[in-house]
């Protein structure tokens, strides 16, 4: 065996490690919500659910669903807005070069370093006044907050690798700047798209600060302040609790497996220039 395929061989086994280390607390998760609320506190603990139980999953199809359809809705919401907002405004740091883009795109990183706390406590002042406390939409747009200045940074670098002559092009043809963006510019930026989407989808499906500081006790409730709602009441039912995070994780998990490739492209979008 040549010392290359020792040495690659040791970087596999070292990843398989690594990658084994990282997943335990998901396959923990997984084995205390099939655990027997009895076996809970046996010493040592099972290392496999040897008598599994679903008791924690009917719990979740109880009392948690409707958390789950607001949390799909102000996920896509979030999307929708974010798209909305970001990608017209990359097109026109890439590709219009307005006076000032260097400046916007300072601003944009700033942005993204503001605490989150900090932007919810302003939201809460903001909504109270406006009387849009506990409402889906308004989780929309505090979520948006975050998404659009990560989706303009990710449109504006991958449209900036559109060549310039199938702009022109679009342009002699008589398309104007909105028809040239929107059947010329953003088929093409189909990996931006996808990328934007998924990060603005999982940043709103995961949010706890802004959906726990918004909240003044309404009935649509997110399922991150389901689960800590529920921790709070139900402190002893750990299958229960353990079981809604399997079920708040998956969509996330399918996500992010189904668009992988788009993402890997979409990040890494004008690193490299011909």
């Amino acid at each position: 065996m040549t010392s290359r395929a020792r040495r690659s061989r040791r970087y596999t086994a070292i990843g398989v490690v690594l990658t084994a280390i990282m997943l335990f607390p998901v396959y923990w998760m997984i084995n205390v919500s099939l655990t027997p609320q009895q076996d809970m506190r046996k010493d040592p603990p099972d290392l496999l659910p040897l008598h599994a139980t679903f008791s924690g999953y009917r719990a979740v199809v109880q009392d948690q669903l409707p958390n789950l359809g607001t949390s799909l809705l102000i996920g896509l919401g979030t999307v929708a807005l974010t798209l909305a907002l970001a990608a017209p405004a990359g097109y026109a740091l890439a590709t219009l070069r307005p006076r000032g883009a260097g400046a916007v795109g300072l601003l944009l990183l700033v942005a993204q370093m503001i605490p989150g706390i900090v932007m919810a406590m302003g939201f809460y002042g903001i909504f109270l006044d406006l009387g849009i406390m506990d409402t889906w939409w308004g989780l929309v747009i505090a979520d948006s907050t975050i998404a659009v200045p990560f989706g303009v940074m990710i449109f504006a670098a991958f449209m900036s690798g559109i060549p310039d002559e199938l702009i022109a092009a679009a342009r002699i043809d008589g398309a104007s700047v909105w028809r040239t963006f929107t059947s010329v510019v953003l088929p093409v930026s189909r990996n931006a798209v996808v990328t934007v989407s998924l990060f603005s989808f999982l940043w709103a499906w995961s949010d706890f600060v802004f959906a726990n500081t918004l909240d003044s006790g309404g009935s649509m409730r997110p399922i991150t302040l389901g689960i800590y709602k529920y921790i709070g009441n139900n402190n002893q039912e750990w299958n229960a609790i353990m079981a809604t995070a399997v079920v708040a994780s998956v969509p996330a998990a399918v996500l992010l497996v189904l668009a992988q490739r788009y993402v890997a492209a979409g990040v890494t979008a004008g690193a490299v220039k011909d």
